[in-house]
């Protein structure tokens, strides 16, 4: 079982995980053993509440696909075990970042001094340059 929050949980048979083999350099072991780790979740067939469903199937990560099946490959470490934890880790992380809901921006206005101090500053930055052209004698 896999715990997302106090309240919301994904069972095991839920999640598919499948053992394949990693990319890249490693030598003779990358050839023999299986260790990369390719977890998939379908989020509408899921336990999970609507509100977190919604919100998953909102996001535009190209880790979802238009059915709505989270596609997640583990591969960074060079055991199954850990590949498995990583990807698990990442799908927890991805499920609570999605429903996390930003706090509306309120447009602010600046005060009255501040609006004075800055034409003040334009004011005298323009005299400056007024004093640099040519001398007339």
């Amino acid at each position: 079982m896999l715990t997302i929050s106090n309240s919301v949980t994904i069972d095991e048979w839920e999640l598919e995980l499948t053992a394949i083999r990693s990319q890249g350099a490693g030598g003779q072991n990358v050839n023999k053993v299986a260790s990369a780790i390719h977890l998939r979740f379908d989020v509408p067939a899921s336990t999970l509440p609507e509100f977190y469903k919604e919100r998953l199937l909102a996001l535009s990560d190209h880790r979802i696909t238009k059915d709505g099946v989270i596609i997640i490959k583990s591969q960074e470490h060079r055991s199954q075990e850990l590949n498995r934890e990583a990807a698990l880790n990442r799908l927890v992380s991805m499920i609570k970042g999605a429903t996390v809901v930003q706090k509306a921006r309120r447009a602010s206005k600046p005060s009255r001094s501040s609006q004075k101090k800055r034409m003040d500053k334009k004011t005298k930055h323009g005299k400056n340059k007024a004093l640099r052209g040519r001398v007339d004698y």
